[in-house]
């Protein structure tokens, strides 16, 4: 097959369309023969050195994928070859086919094509497992979603309307502002010329920034808050001021996904599937695609992502393989 590698820590132009060697499914696992990958920011962070791998990740970006089964592990139940499906991956998305563990697949929901699927597991199972799973996100509460343009973002919105949250959000710009609104969020934010902590308090705060806005989140929590930070775009550190946390008992989570064991993968992806899948196939909740790029050229959409023009998801697709 072929995969994109990270042929040394840097900029977009180290991603390299290469020769690779064929997965071959373990145990409790599937084989996946790739139609599309999806872009996420864990993937910059990986080519520059920032995500350093573990003992049995795949060397190769890419943390969902949507496409066939080509090949079934040892003891793998309810599951054929030829099945349509996206998945969550812990990497190796960017390449032709992928081992993936039976848990981590998700059906295919209806009204959405096999390719545009494969920007779905990354997003929904973030944001599920985010604002519901650890925060406890509640109708009539108060939502304030970082980066409302983003993959994670324009989900998080959606998903938390249908919840019954109100929600906020913040962005770059006007236009931004309007499509953010047109999503379903009740305010957005120009971060460049607004103050978000003007217009809390709020219950949960979903962080794909970090750094500098740790202090002026927490600041911005009502009592009983809940801050979720999932990112770190600005950087590693911030000041934390725990009298805030102590008079509002509040709750400060860092969590990410990719480092979870395949059981808890297993529960998150059977809660989307229970949950999230039906607000997409009866159009509650949409998929935000901005464009797609031929995975062999993933380099440009890295640069893509990185410019941040763009709004929702970029896709990788595997050519000749739709």
């Amino acid at each position: 097959m072929k995969a994109v590698s990270i042929t040394e820590h840097g900029g977009p132009e180290v991603l390299q369309w290469v020769e690779a060697e064929d997965p071959a499914p373990a145990a409790g696992e599937v084989i996946v023969d790739v139609v599309a990958s999806a872009l996420n920011r864990a993937d910059v962070m990986q080519r520059w050195g920032l995500y350093p791998l573990q003992p049995g990740w795949s060397p190769y970006p890419g943390l969902e994928v949507s496409g066939r089964i080509g090949a079934l592990g040892e003891g793998v139940t309810g599951w054929q070859v030829g099945d349509e499906v996206c998945a969550l991956l812990t990497g190796g998305g960017y390449a032709q086919k992928v081992a993936v563990p039976a848990g981590q697949l998700l059906t295919i929901p209806k009204g959405v094509g096999l390719a545009e699927a494969a920007g779905l597991p990354e997003v929904t199972a973030t944001v599920w497992s985010n604002i519901v799973m650890t925060a406890g996100l509640k109708a009539g509460e108060t939502l304030l979603v970082h980066g409302g343009a983003g993959g994670v973002g324009t989900m998080a919105i959606q998903i938390a309307k249908a919840l019954g949250a109100r929600v906020v959000t913040t962005v770059g710009g006007a236009e931004k502002a309007a499509q953010a609104r047109d999503l379903g969020a009740d305010l957005a934010i120009d971060y460049r010329t607004e103050d978000f902590t003007q217009h809390g308090p709020y219950d949960v705060i979903l962080d794909v920034v970090g750094g500098d806005y740790l202090e002026r989140n927490v600041e911005s929590l009502a009592a009983d808050g809940r801050l979720v930070v999932i990112g770190l775009q600005k950087g590693l550190e911030g000041r934390l001021n725990l009298a805030e946390i102590v008079f509002k008992r509040a709750s400060v989570h860092g969590t990410t996904l990719r480092t979870r064991s395949k059981e808890y993968k297993a529960e998150v992806v059977a809660e989307v599937q229970k949950n999230v899948w039906p607000m997409i196939e009866n159009g509650t909740v949409q998929l935000v695609i901005d464009r797609t790029v031929p995975m062999a050229d993933a380099a440009e959409g890295h640069r893509l992502l990185e410019a941040g023009g763009h709004l929702g998801k970029i896709l990788l697709l595997n050519e000749g393989h739709a």
